[in-house]
């Protein structure tokens, strides 16, 4: 066993060989200094895009329309009943718990054959928001006479706690985590 110690302890104080870069200290690595970016050149500025060829905005959400604290979302016509009870499949990534009972989905309108929903989450960072997004986009493509599916991430109002239904709220204490 000393014969192997010996070997480890010559191992750290050898000399590097050709091959190797001497160990640097860190005082003394180099430092990269950030050139200035170029000034703009107004002649070289994009060109604004057409009015007719930007998409028509969303509706803005009301706090009407927005779940919260007990009672359930209610759908503003049988077009959207259907939406809001398909949305109730789609679970959060980490937690079983449906995005509407969370309070993630803020409004689902529905014009002819397209659906626009209002979703947000529970952090700008949150690192699942591409799988909720595809999420929501697969359940209500699979509606009848669901053609297209428009996402807008809303973040004012802010999701809170306060949004979650109380069915949300019993499930998440269930799984000890406080609501």
């Amino acid at each position: 066993m000393s014969g192997v110690m010996g070997d480890a302890a010559t191992a750290e104080h050898r000399e590097p060989g050709p091959e190797e870069p001497p160990e640097t200290a860190p005082d003394s690595l180099p430092h990269r200094v950030a050139e200035p970016a170029p000034e703009a050149d107004e002649e070289a500025a994009p060109a604004a895009l057409p009015a007719e060829s930007l998409p028509e905005p969303l509706p803005e959400a009301t706090p009407d329309s927005l779940p919260g604290d007990g009672p359930e979302p209610t759908p503003d016509s049988e077009s959207t009943a259907s939406l809001w009870a398909a949305l109730r499949e789609v679970m959060d990534p980490e937690f079983p718990i449906s995005l509407v009972d969370l309070g993630l989905v803020y409004d689902v309108r529905r014009s002819g054959d397209v659906v626009d929903v209002d979703l947000t989450f529970t952090a700008t960072a949150c690192p699942c928001m591409d799988f909720i997004r595809e999420d929501v986009r697969e359940r209500l493509l699979a509606e009848p006479g669901v053609r297209e599916v428009r996402i807008r991430e809303v973040w004012d109002p802010p999701w809170t706690r306060d949004r979650m239904t109380a069915e949300g709220k019993a499930i998440l204490k269930r799984f000890g985590v406080a609501a």
